[in-house]
């Protein structure tokens, strides 16, 4: 069941729910000032009423003559008023019209069970009720109008904060460690929750990189350890006789001493001091000479050679961990390919594992069960951490389902245009649709 969600800002979040509010209070207002000054008015209109009834019955009774329309036992008196005036109480009634002001009745009775009553509509008078309903409607329209642009204003503010303290939660993510999100955010004059949030992550930033930092001295600090009684261990194992248990020892050994060495070097990528050193080469020869070197199988083709600068010793060393990458856990044919900055290695076997195309190498991880097993997970650790001392960027993905079953796993090679900065950087390259 797939769910549609609508993502709005949070300005025009925070706006629509001042403007709702508003105009919830300014209808709530308005009705009561509309029934209060109506209450008002009707009550009004029947004290005028019954000084007119009075003024009428005091004439009536000495000249026996009738004042404003009044009559006696008039037969269109309402029925609820006529009760109770037959009950000898002077009342009042109101008659609804269908207009805006209704027919006040008034009614006394007289001798002899006879009826005096008078009425009127008095529409000037709920005529000012027209004009303050108008009053009302205007007034709560540019209280909704302001509401919306206080909404605006105060939402605009809060919403950039936090697209800025975002942003720079993006650049820490991409492993810029300099990034500070309250420096991002800036102060406000008012000490919101967006700075208590700005503190906390750079608090938790700070507390994993020290972290971090932490792991990778004990790192290098065993690895450094260990260098010199395995370098010494191989040494003694060279002078071993010659058989199968020494073969095995020095084979151990060698593999021990190539263990260390990648922990050493992962360790000193990981503390960001490595740096590049730059030399104009051929893309396309170079990477011919290397890879026959490495491995007369693989397959070279240049599709369009480039003049790079780059460090000759790094970018070696990261062809040489992605074929063997390649030959350890894919299948053959490995195919490089040289397509101007954009250098490709792949194979045809089952591909990458769903971690590491989601999350990257990861030191120590080598990947699904139906992958050969083998390794330490370094090669290509160390591969990403040199294509970054490069500026480069590394890519890994998977190749279309060939006949045969296989997919085979495709590792691309950004080379930047630019020379890299003193730490390394993240060019941005348009992907092109393969």
């Amino acid at each position: 069941m797939v769910r549609l969600a609508l993502r709005t800002g949070l300005r025009w979040k925070l706006s629509a729910a001042i403007a709702l509010v508003g105009a919830l209070v300014a209808v709530a207002l308005s009705i009561v000032v509309h029934n209060a000054a109506r209450v008002s008015m009707l009550d009004n209109s029947r004290d005028v009423q019954i000084e007119r009834l009075n003024f009428t019955q005091k004439i009536f009774e000495s000249t026996n003559r009738l004042q404003f329309g009044a009559k006696i036992d008039d037969p269109a008196l309402p029925k609820a008023l006529h009760k109770e005036v037959t009950e000898g109480e002077r009342a009042t009634f109101l008659q609804d019209t269908g207009q805006t002001a209704p027919e006040v009745w008034a009614a006394t009775p007289l001798g002899n069970g006879r009826v005096l009553s008078i009425h009127d509509r008095f529409p000037d008078r709920f005529a000012v009720l027209d004009d303050l309903d108008q009053a009302l409607l205007m007034g709560s329209t540019a209280v909704v109008v302001g509401g919306c642009a206080l909404g605006v204003l105060v939402g605009g503010r809060l919403s950039k904060r936090l697209r800025k303290a975002a942003a720079a939660a993006g650049k820490l993510a991409d492993g810029d460690t300099s990034v500070r999100i309250r420096d991002e955010v800036g102060r406000g004059r008012v000490h919101d929750e967006t700075d208590d949030l700005a503190w906390a992550v750079d608090a938790m930033s700070d507390a994993l990189q020290q972290r971090i930092e932490a792991e990778r001295r004990v790192t290098a600090d065993i690895a450094h350890e260990l260098r010199t009684p395995v370098t010494g261990l191989l040494t003694a194992a060279e002078l071993l006789p010659p058989g199968r248990p020494s073969e095995l020892v020095r084979d151990r050994a060698q593999a021990m001493r190539t263990l260390v060495e990648d922990v050493l070097e992962v360790a000193r990528l990981d503390g960001y001091a490595e740096r590049a050193e730059l030399q104009d080469v051929c893309l396309g020869e170079f990477v011919t000479r290397r890879v026959r070197a490495l491995d007369p199988d693989v397959t070279v083709e240049i599709v369009r050679d480039a003049e790079v600068s780059t460090d000759p010793r790094r970018l070696e060393r990261i062809l040489g961990n992605l074929i063997a990458n390649a030959a350890r856990h894919g299948k053959p044919p490995i195919e490089v390919t040289v397509e101007g900055r954009v250098l490709r290695v792949r194979d045809h076997g089952v591909g990458f594992p769903e971690a590491l195309l989601r999350e990257g190498p990861s030191r120590f991880r080598t990947g699904s069960s139906d992958r050969a097993g083998v390794g330490h997970g370094l090669g290509l650790t160390i591969a990403a951490g040199q294509a970054r001392v490069l500026g480069a960027r590394l890519t890994f993905r998977n190749a279309d389902e060939l006949t045969d079953g296989s997919t085979g796993a495709v590792s691309v090679l950004w080379l930047p245009e630019n020379a890299p900065t003193a730490t390394g950087s993240f060019p941005v390259i348009q992907l092109p649709d393969r």
